[in-house]
Protein backbone atom coordinates (compact mmCIF):
# COMPACT_ATOMS: atom_id res chain seq x y z
CA UNK A 1 0.00 0.00 0.00
CA UNK A 2 1.35 3.50 -0.60
CA UNK A 3 3.28 5.30 -3.69
CA UNK A 4 4.51 3.79 -6.50
CA UNK A 5 6.21 6.56 -8.76
CA UNK A 6 7.75 10.12 -8.55
CA UNK A 7 4.06 11.63 -8.66
CA UNK A 8 3.61 10.75 -5.24
CA UNK A 9 2.66 13.32 -2.37
CA UNK A 10 4.22 13.31 0.92
CA UNK A 11 1.51 11.95 2.04
CA UNK A 12 1.86 8.61 0.36
CA UNK A 13 5.08 7.29 2.10
CA UNK A 14 6.34 5.00 3.31
CA UNK A 15 5.04 1.91 1.06
CA UNK A 16 3.90 -0.66 3.22
CA UNK A 17 2.49 -3.70 3.45
CA UNK A 18 -0.80 -4.52 4.70
CA UNK A 19 -2.95 -7.40 4.98
CA UNK A 20 -6.88 -7.11 4.62
CA UNK A 21 -9.94 -9.78 5.11
CA UNK A 22 -11.95 -10.73 2.28
CA UNK A 23 -15.17 -8.30 1.40
CA UNK A 24 -17.79 -7.85 -1.01
CA UNK A 25 -17.51 -3.89 -2.68
CA UNK A 26 -20.07 -2.32 -4.78
CA UNK A 27 -18.98 -3.14 -8.45
CA UNK A 28 -19.86 0.72 -9.05
CA UNK A 29 -20.37 3.79 -7.42
CA UNK A 30 -23.58 4.32 -5.43
CA UNK A 31 -25.81 6.07 -8.44
CA UNK A 32 -28.53 9.28 -8.00
CA UNK A 33 -31.33 6.02 -8.69
CA UNK A 34 -29.78 4.38 -5.97
CA UNK A 35 -29.79 7.03 -3.50
CA UNK A 36 -33.23 8.10 -4.42
CA UNK A 37 -34.69 4.98 -3.04
CA UNK A 38 -32.70 5.29 0.19
CA UNK A 39 -34.38 8.60 0.63
CA UNK A 40 -37.90 8.01 -0.37
CA UNK A 41 -37.78 5.39 2.00
CA UNK A 42 -36.44 7.09 4.85
CA UNK A 43 -37.02 11.12 3.77
CA UNK A 44 -33.61 11.29 4.79
CA UNK A 45 -32.20 15.22 4.75
CA UNK A 46 -28.91 14.99 3.13
CA UNK A 47 -25.87 17.82 4.84
CA UNK A 48 -26.01 19.98 1.63
CA UNK A 49 -29.83 20.81 2.08
CA UNK A 50 -29.45 21.87 5.88
CA UNK A 51 -28.91 25.11 7.13
CA UNK A 52 -25.35 25.43 8.27
CA UNK A 53 -24.33 24.94 11.92
CA UNK A 54 -22.17 27.79 12.69
CA UNK A 55 -21.11 26.73 16.27
CA UNK A 56 -20.31 23.83 14.33
CA UNK A 57 -18.26 24.91 11.40
CA UNK A 58 -16.05 26.99 13.41
CA UNK A 59 -14.42 24.37 15.38
CA UNK A 60 -13.04 23.78 11.58
CA UNK A 61 -11.93 27.31 11.17
CA UNK A 62 -8.70 29.28 13.04
CA UNK A 63 -9.64 30.90 16.30
CA UNK A 64 -11.25 34.27 15.87
CA UNK A 65 -12.73 33.55 12.26
CA UNK A 66 -15.64 36.26 11.90
CA UNK A 67 -19.68 34.65 11.94
CA UNK A 68 -20.75 35.25 8.01
CA UNK A 69 -23.90 36.73 7.71
CA UNK A 70 -26.82 34.33 8.23
CA UNK A 71 -27.52 34.61 4.33
CA UNK A 72 -24.16 32.37 3.79
CA UNK A 73 -25.18 29.86 5.97
CA UNK A 74 -27.86 28.82 3.77
CA UNK A 75 -27.87 25.18 2.32
CA UNK A 76 -25.22 24.83 -0.25
CA UNK A 77 -22.79 22.96 -2.29
CA UNK A 78 -19.55 22.84 -3.70
CA UNK A 79 -19.87 23.57 -7.74
CA UNK A 80 -17.45 23.47 -10.07
CA UNK A 81 -16.95 26.66 -12.26
CA UNK A 82 -14.36 26.53 -15.51
CA UNK A 83 -12.26 29.25 -15.86
CA UNK A 84 -11.90 31.28 -19.25
CA UNK A 85 -8.22 31.42 -19.07
CA UNK A 86 -5.21 29.55 -17.38
CA UNK A 87 -4.75 30.38 -13.81
CA UNK A 88 -2.29 29.62 -10.82
CA UNK A 89 -3.17 26.10 -9.62
CA UNK A 90 -2.62 27.47 -6.16
CA UNK A 91 -5.88 29.45 -5.37
CA UNK A 92 -8.77 26.68 -5.96
CA UNK A 93 -11.47 29.17 -5.02
CA UNK A 94 -10.82 30.33 -8.42
CA UNK A 95 -12.91 27.22 -9.65
CA UNK A 96 -14.81 26.23 -6.98
CA UNK A 97 -17.89 27.83 -5.76
CA UNK A 98 -19.77 27.61 -2.92
CA UNK A 99 -23.36 27.42 -4.56
CA UNK A 100 -26.86 28.18 -2.70
CA UNK A 101 -29.27 25.48 -3.59
CA UNK A 102 -26.93 23.01 -4.96
CA UNK A 103 -27.26 19.41 -4.08
CA UNK A 104 -27.67 15.87 -4.77
CA UNK A 105 -31.05 16.63 -6.82
CA UNK A 106 -29.79 19.91 -8.27
CA UNK A 107 -25.83 19.08 -8.98
CA UNK A 108 -24.80 22.63 -10.76
CA UNK A 109 -27.24 24.28 -8.76
CA UNK A 110 -30.68 25.84 -8.69
CA UNK A 111 -32.57 24.78 -12.32
CA UNK A 112 -30.57 21.71 -13.00
CA UNK A 113 -31.64 18.16 -12.15
CA UNK A 114 -30.49 14.77 -12.72
CA UNK A 115 -33.59 13.66 -14.97
CA UNK A 116 -32.44 11.08 -17.21
CA UNK A 117 -29.19 10.76 -15.16
CA UNK A 118 -30.31 7.69 -12.92
CA UNK A 119 -27.28 5.58 -13.48
CA UNK A 120 -25.02 8.30 -12.81
CA UNK A 121 -22.86 8.60 -9.73
CA UNK A 122 -25.26 10.46 -6.77
CA UNK A 123 -22.78 13.99 -5.63
CA UNK A 124 -23.17 15.76 -3.41
CA UNK A 125 -23.01 14.32 -0.46
CA UNK A 126 -21.01 14.37 2.39
CA UNK A 127 -18.90 11.85 4.47
CA UNK A 128 -22.30 11.58 7.08
CA UNK A 129 -24.74 10.85 4.12
CA UNK A 130 -22.36 8.39 2.66
CA UNK A 131 -22.39 6.16 6.06
CA UNK A 132 -26.75 6.88 6.15
CA UNK A 133 -26.88 5.36 3.00
CA UNK A 134 -24.08 2.46 3.64
CA UNK A 135 -25.91 1.54 7.15
CA UNK A 136 -29.90 1.54 5.31
CA UNK A 137 -27.92 -0.94 2.91
CA UNK A 138 -26.78 -2.86 5.49
CA UNK A 139 -23.26 -2.04 4.52
CA UNK A 140 -20.69 0.46 5.14
CA UNK A 141 -17.83 2.12 3.69
CA UNK A 142 -14.37 0.47 3.07
CA UNK A 143 -11.56 1.59 4.94
CA UNK A 144 -8.94 3.54 3.03
CA UNK A 145 -6.32 0.03 2.78
CA UNK A 146 -9.13 -2.07 1.34
CA UNK A 147 -10.22 0.36 -0.77
CA UNK A 148 -6.74 0.86 -2.55
CA UNK A 149 -6.39 -3.22 -2.34
CA UNK A 150 -9.54 -3.07 -4.51
CA UNK A 151 -8.32 -0.23 -6.33
CA UNK A 152 -4.90 -2.44 -7.40
CA UNK A 153 -6.94 -5.61 -8.66
CA UNK A 154 -4.79 -8.19 -7.89
CA UNK A 155 -2.05 -5.98 -9.79
CA UNK A 156 1.66 -5.38 -7.53
CA UNK A 157 3.37 -1.96 -7.93
CA UNK A 158 1.24 -0.30 -10.50
CA UNK A 159 0.09 3.24 -11.04
CA UNK A 160 -2.98 2.67 -12.20
CA UNK A 161 -5.99 0.59 -11.93
CA UNK A 162 -5.50 -0.85 -15.02
CA UNK A 163 -1.78 -1.18 -14.52
CA UNK A 164 0.87 1.51 -15.79
CA UNK A 165 0.19 2.67 -18.99
CA UNK A 166 -0.49 5.88 -18.97
CA UNK A 167 -3.58 8.13 -19.38
CA UNK A 168 -2.91 9.58 -22.57
CA UNK A 169 -2.22 6.45 -23.90
CA UNK A 170 -4.56 3.95 -25.84
CA UNK A 171 -8.27 4.29 -25.95
CA UNK A 172 -10.02 6.24 -22.61
CA UNK A 173 -9.61 4.44 -19.34
CA UNK A 174 -11.33 6.93 -17.17
CA UNK A 175 -13.20 9.47 -16.58
CA UNK A 176 -10.58 12.31 -16.13
CA UNK A 177 -9.89 16.13 -17.18
CA UNK A 178 -7.92 16.10 -20.69
CA UNK A 179 -7.11 19.47 -22.09
CA UNK A 180 -5.99 22.27 -19.89
CA UNK A 181 -7.10 22.10 -16.35
CA UNK A 182 -9.58 24.41 -15.73
CA UNK A 183 -10.45 26.08 -18.43
CA UNK A 184 -9.98 23.31 -21.22
CA UNK A 185 -11.35 20.13 -21.58
CA UNK A 186 -10.71 18.65 -24.61
CA UNK A 187 -13.39 15.57 -23.77
CA UNK A 188 -11.54 12.66 -25.97
CA UNK A 189 -13.53 10.45 -22.83
CA UNK A 190 -16.57 12.10 -23.77
CA UNK A 191 -18.00 13.57 -20.70
CA UNK A 192 -17.27 17.17 -19.16
CA UNK A 193 -18.70 16.77 -15.76
CA UNK A 194 -19.88 12.58 -14.52
CA UNK A 195 -20.33 9.94 -16.40
CA UNK A 196 -22.69 7.18 -16.00
CA UNK A 197 -21.07 4.25 -13.92
CA UNK A 198 -19.67 1.09 -16.22
CA UNK A 199 -18.54 3.30 -18.78
CA UNK A 200 -15.07 2.40 -18.82
CA UNK A 201 -13.36 -1.28 -18.55
CA UNK A 202 -13.41 -2.40 -14.83
CA UNK A 203 -9.88 -3.42 -13.33
CA UNK A 204 -8.81 -6.98 -12.83
CA UNK A 205 -11.25 -7.55 -10.01
CA UNK A 206 -14.66 -6.28 -12.23
CA UNK A 207 -14.72 -2.86 -10.72
CA UNK A 208 -15.33 -0.13 -12.50
CA UNK A 209 -14.45 3.47 -12.38
CA UNK A 210 -11.98 3.04 -9.51
CA UNK A 211 -10.03 5.88 -11.43
CA UNK A 212 -11.84 8.75 -12.20
CA UNK A 213 -15.16 10.18 -12.42
CA UNK A 214 -15.82 10.85 -8.39
CA UNK A 215 -13.79 10.74 -5.42
CA UNK A 216 -15.23 8.51 -2.89
CA UNK A 217 -15.50 8.39 0.77
CA UNK A 218 -13.51 6.07 2.98
CA UNK A 219 -14.43 5.50 6.40
CA UNK A 220 -11.35 6.64 7.97
CA UNK A 221 -9.68 10.05 9.89
CA UNK A 222 -7.10 11.43 7.46
CA UNK A 223 -3.73 11.98 9.29
CA UNK A 224 -0.92 13.22 6.85
CA UNK A 225 1.84 11.42 8.97
CA UNK A 226 -0.38 7.81 9.43
CA UNK A 227 1.56 6.26 6.59
CA UNK A 228 4.98 6.59 9.03
CA UNK A 229 3.24 4.48 11.65
CA UNK A 230 2.54 1.54 9.28
CA UNK A 231 6.35 1.39 8.00
CA UNK A 232 8.88 -1.21 8.52
CA UNK A 233 5.58 -3.99 9.43
CA UNK A 234 2.59 -5.67 8.26
CA UNK A 235 -0.90 -4.67 9.06
CA UNK A 236 -3.51 -6.58 9.17
CA UNK A 237 -7.19 -4.96 8.42
CA UNK A 238 -5.99 -0.86 9.49
CA UNK A 239 -8.87 1.40 9.80
CA UNK A 240 -6.99 4.23 10.00
CA UNK A 241 -5.53 6.75 12.35
CA UNK A 242 -7.85 8.02 15.58
CA UNK A 243 -7.26 11.63 15.22
CA UNK A 244 -6.78 13.85 12.29
CA UNK A 245 -4.48 16.39 10.91
CA UNK A 246 -3.47 18.07 8.02
CA UNK A 247 -1.16 21.04 8.18
CA UNK A 248 -2.27 22.58 5.24
CA UNK A 249 -5.83 23.17 7.23
CA UNK A 250 -5.27 22.50 10.80
CA UNK A 251 -8.25 22.62 12.53
CA UNK A 252 -10.12 20.82 10.45
CA UNK A 253 -10.75 17.20 11.25
CA UNK A 254 -10.78 15.24 7.81
CA UNK A 255 -12.03 12.10 6.27
CA UNK A 256 -10.05 10.42 3.27
CA UNK A 257 -11.61 9.94 -0.19
CA UNK A 258 -9.84 7.98 -3.25
CA UNK A 259 -9.75 7.73 -6.80
CA UNK A 260 -9.73 10.99 -8.48
CA UNK A 261 -12.93 12.67 -10.27
CA UNK A 262 -13.76 14.21 -13.84
CA UNK A 263 -11.67 17.30 -12.58
CA UNK A 264 -8.17 15.08 -11.91
CA UNK A 265 -5.28 15.82 -14.39
CA UNK A 266 -1.97 15.32 -13.81
CA UNK A 267 -0.49 19.08 -14.20
CA UNK A 268 -2.66 19.32 -10.43
CA UNK A 269 -3.53 15.73 -8.85
CA UNK A 270 -3.18 12.67 -10.68
CA UNK A 271 -5.90 11.94 -8.23
CA UNK A 272 -7.05 8.52 -10.18
CA UNK A 273 -3.47 6.43 -9.34
CA UNK A 274 -4.42 4.06 -7.04
CA UNK A 275 -2.06 5.64 -4.01
CA UNK A 276 -3.17 9.12 -4.13
CA UNK A 277 -5.02 10.53 -0.69
CA UNK A 278 -7.78 13.45 -0.82
CA UNK A 279 -8.91 14.33 2.52
CA UNK A 280 -12.02 16.74 3.42
CA UNK A 281 -13.93 17.27 6.71
CA UNK A 282 -16.66 14.89 6.42
CA UNK A 283 -19.37 17.49 6.45
CA UNK A 284 -18.61 19.07 2.77
CA UNK A 285 -20.32 18.12 -0.23
CA UNK A 286 -19.00 18.48 -3.65
CA UNK A 287 -20.04 17.78 -7.38
CA UNK A 288 -17.31 15.77 -8.13
CA UNK A 289 -17.56 13.79 -4.28
CA UNK A 290 -19.75 10.24 -3.94
CA UNK A 291 -19.00 6.58 -2.65
CA UNK A 292 -19.39 2.89 -3.13
CA UNK A 293 -20.48 0.40 -0.57
CA UNK A 294 -18.41 -2.32 1.18
CA UNK A 295 -19.41 -5.47 3.45
CA UNK A 296 -17.88 -8.37 5.13
CA UNK A 297 -17.61 -11.43 3.51
CA UNK A 298 -18.80 -13.30 6.55
CA UNK A 299 -22.16 -12.31 6.02
CA UNK A 300 -23.99 -14.36 3.57
CA UNK A 301 -26.49 -11.80 2.55
CA UNK A 302 -25.45 -9.11 0.16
Amino acid sequence: MGADDKQAWRDEYPKHKVVVDSFWMDIHEVTNAQFAAFVEATDYVTTAEQQIDWEQLKKELPPGTPKPDDSQLAPASLVFVATDRPVSLQDVSQWWKWKQGANWRHPEGPGSNIVGKEKHPVVHVSWYDAVAYCRWAGKRLPTEAEWEYASRGGLENNIYAWGNEALSEGSPKANTWEGSFPYQNKLRDGYYLSAPVMRFAPNKYGLYDMSGNLWEWCADWYHEDYYKTLGNKITHNPKGPDTSYDSNEPYAQKRVSRGGSFLCHESYCSGYRNSMRMKTTPDTGSIHTGFRAVKDIKSNAF
